[in-house]
């Protein structure tokens, strides 16, 4: 493996494997919003992406950048698998 190169578990979008730079990561962690069940949840945390990205708006190490990166794709990795959906299947109404 090459040195700085990132490696991932699993994603909750493809495309985790592409992200190096922050923009990418933002873009990229709104798409994830967009799967989430709920607009109540998408807003939520898109507004907490948002706020990241500000916060950490001036780091400009580039090790710092990509641990970042790696943490905030696993934080999305644990949200979306967390999360009661796939919400696309209606339950039978003759099941508990």
């Amino acid at each position: 493996m090459a040195e700085g190169q990132m490696v991932l578990r699993m994603a909750p979008l493809p495309g985790a494997e592409l992200v190096q730079r922050p923009l990418q990561l933002y873009r990229y962690l709104l798409r994830c919003c967009r799967q989430l069940p709920t607009k109540g949840i998408q807003e939520h945390y898109k507004h907490t992406v948002r706020q990241s990205f500000r916060v950490h708006s001036d780091e400009d190490n580039p090790e710092r950048i990509q641990q970042i990166i790696k943490r905030a794709i696993e934080d999305a990795d644990w949200i979306m698998n967390k999360l009661p959906f796939p919400l696309k299947k209606k339950r039978d109404p003759g099941t508990n």
